[in-house]
């Protein structure tokens, strides 16, 4: 089964499963994608969109509910905290909308506003606002990698399964180097 016939089958599963844990890297490989053909790009938003919207909602619930154990539990996570307050008293909507966009902060961010007592509407409107910008500009990014490569090197058009794998690989590469050196900076 080539990688093509793979992602055709199972990208939409992925787009759902990435966006759900911060997935940048498979959104920006799924938009490439749907430049090729193989995923429909108001798809890849629109599963975006629901993973990410649920991912933050979960995230925020569990703040809510179990924000001060969380927080004494995992120092890291009080840190964010620490790092959320004084932007949440600043600009509140500004805060919840760019939460998303910002390094360290996007599964963080929701679970600090939640122990931070941010209202349940405030938080699911703006939440929902933040992940369509998200998935739109993310997904289009990628589209728009694809037009860019077949602008500047036409030839790897006929290379997209090759083209296709490295993202997959770097996207991989990616999520698991944040990953390690999230854990690495969670350790005393």
């Amino acid at each position: 089964m080539s990688v093509s016939s793979l992602v055709a089958q199972y990208g939409y599963a992925f787009v759902f499963v990435g966006a759900l844990a911060e997935g940048e890297s498979v959104l920006l490989a799924a938009g490439f994608a749907a430049h090729r053909g193989m995923l429909k790009l108001h798809e890849v938003m629109a599963v975006a969109f629901v993973a990410s919207t649920l991912g933050d909602q979960l995230c925020f619930y569990l703040g809510r509910r179990h924000g001060p154990q969380l927080l004494a539990r995992f120092p890291k996570l009080k840190a964010q905290v620490g790092r959320v307050e004084p932007m949440l008293q600043r600009h509140p909507n500004a805060a919840i909308l760019s939460l998303r966009f910002l390094y360290g902060l996007r599964t963080a961010g929701p679970i600090a506003l939640g122990a931070l007592g941010v209202s349940r509407a405030r938080f699911a409107l703006l939440n929902m606002l933040s992940a369509a910008l998200w998935a739109v500009a993310l997904s289009l990014l990628g589209y728009q990698f694809g037009h860019a490569l077949d602008r500047l090197a036409p030839q790897l058009r006929t290379a997209e399964e090759a083209v296709l794998v490295v993202l997959l690989a770097v996207a991989l590469v990616w999520t698991l180097w944040r990953r390690q050196r999230a854990r690495r900076h969670a350790q005393p």
